[in-house]
């Protein structure tokens, strides 16, 4: 066992966690954020993806040792104290970018880190964004109109599914 410590949407925490504990199982487990979902194992299907100093990665690929006083954002730190979705989390629930629910976590995580390094893409730059992240619902549509609209851009020439 080995002492890690960081902060995590915004809350400093310290845990004794084997040296082999993956970040997505101690979030999990270890602080009870259940948001982030482990789909793959093997860092295919991005329904884990976290934000470790403001990047982007998959959290079933990168162990909680790695994370030693890193700064760790979570898909319970976007939305405000009282409840207020964030931007892109209400994009979503607006335009309909979900259905099952399963990789909205991570997808709304990615979008959000898209959004911080390109803050007007394209659809096509949005598509190639999320290739690492699997929706085996929506078709995506949905999804890239959502991170267009949560861009401010126009959404209506993105066909709805």
């Amino acid at each position: 066992m080995t002492e890690v410590s960081m902060t995590v949407n915004g809350r400093p925490v310290r845990a004794d966690v084997p040296d082999n504990t993956l970040l997505a199982d101690f979030l999990r487990e270890n602080l009870e954020l259940t948001g982030t979902h482990v789909g793959c194992d093997t860092a295919q299907c991005g329904a884990c993806v976290v934000h470790v100093n403001g990047r982007a990665v998959k959290s079933c690929n990168i162990f909680a040792l790695e994370c030693e006083g890193a700064e760790v954002a979570t898909i319970e730190g976007e939305a405000a104290p009282d409840g207020t979705l964030s931007a892109i989390q209400q994009a979503f629930q607006d335009h309909h970018g979900l259905q099952c629910g399963f990789c909205t976590p991570g997808m709304v995580m990615s979008a959000k880190a898209l959004l911080a390094e390109n803050p007007e893409p394209t659809e096509a730059e949005i598509r190639a964004y999320l290739k690492g992240n699997i929706c085996r619902c929506t078709g995506y549509h949905n999804i890239v109109r959502a991170i267009m609209a949560a861009s401010g851009q126009d959404v209506s020439n993105i066909a709805a599914e």
